[in-house]
Parts: C-alpha cells; structure tokens; sequence
C-alpha cells in the first residue's frame, strides 16, 4: 500500500488535533493557554514549557504536602533522582522552609532517589490559609529548572 502526500494534510491535522486531548480548547478560543487537570485533584504547576508539570495537593486536616512529577500534558507520572525536594513555603505572613521526601511505592517499583512523588508533614501545614510553595532548583531528566513557585491545592474528601 501506498502512501499519498495528498493525504499528509489530513495526516498531519488529525495528529494535532488527538495529540493533546485534555486541553481547554475554549480558553484557546478566547486567547487563552489551554489547561490540564491534575489526576489528584491539586493545583499544577507548568514546567519548562509544556514539558512537565508538578501537581501540589495539600490535606490541611492532616497537615501533609503532596507533589507529584507529571508529564507535560499532566496523564503520566515522571520519575526523578531525587532524594527530597527543597521549597520555601509561605502560609499567611510566614515562611517556612520544607523538605518534601521522596515516597516509595513498592506497587510502581518507585523507589527513593527515582520517584514521582514526595511529601512534607507538618503542623504548621494544618488549617485553612493558602500554602505557596516556591522550589529551590532541581533538575528532571537532566534539565534543571528554577523559579517554580505555586500554591497548594487542597483535597477534598
């Protein structure tokens, strides 16, 4: 069977038009980004272009931050060596630093130091203020990033 270039128009339109299915296709129309949903339920951070995204979710009751390492159209989990990832965060007027270590998880074979996820606990994290969490810099897949900085989702339950 042969290939018509006649058809490389058609090929090529519908490649862009599955090639990202969760965009906000309405916010494109107006001038705006499109837009992707976090599988948890948190807040997302884009990274490097459209390359990665980082989902922060934040459980007040239990005073827990949660961020995962996703792709950039925010479906698949992305593993980094890392052994914790370092961030200031600003709850009311004040800063705190944190350490978010990295969660094993025997189920995906994600062991500490090549994990896509990584929790703080802590009590100052309790309560109903907004948690913005600023990172120090780190690297994914070899490329190191900086100025990441957004705020908290909270989970609902």
């Amino acid at each position: 069977m042969k290939f018509s270039l006649r058809l490389l128009p058609l090929a090529l339109g519908f490649a862009l038009l599955v090639g990202c299915d969760r965009h906000d296709h309405a916010a494109e129309k107006k001038g705006g980004s499109h837009a992707h949903t976090a599988p948890h339920g948190g807040a997302l951070i884009e990274v490097g272009e459209h390359a990665y995204n980082l989902e922060l979710l934040r459980e007040p009751a239990a005073g827990k931050l949660t961020v995962w390492v996703l792709d950039g159209h925010a479906e698949n989990f992305v593993r980094i060596k890392a052994a914790a990832l370092e961030a200031t965060a600003t709850v009311g007027s004040d800063k705190k630093t944190v350490s978010l270590k990295a969660v094993a998880n025997p189920a995906t074979g994600e062991t500490v130091g090549d994990t896509s996820q990584f929790e703080a606990q802590a009590d100052w994290l309790k309560g109903s203020l907004p948690v913005e969490v600023t990172f120090t810099p780190f690297e994914i897949k070899g490329r190191r990033f900086e100025g990441l900085s957004g705020k908290a989702g909270v989970a609902v339950k």
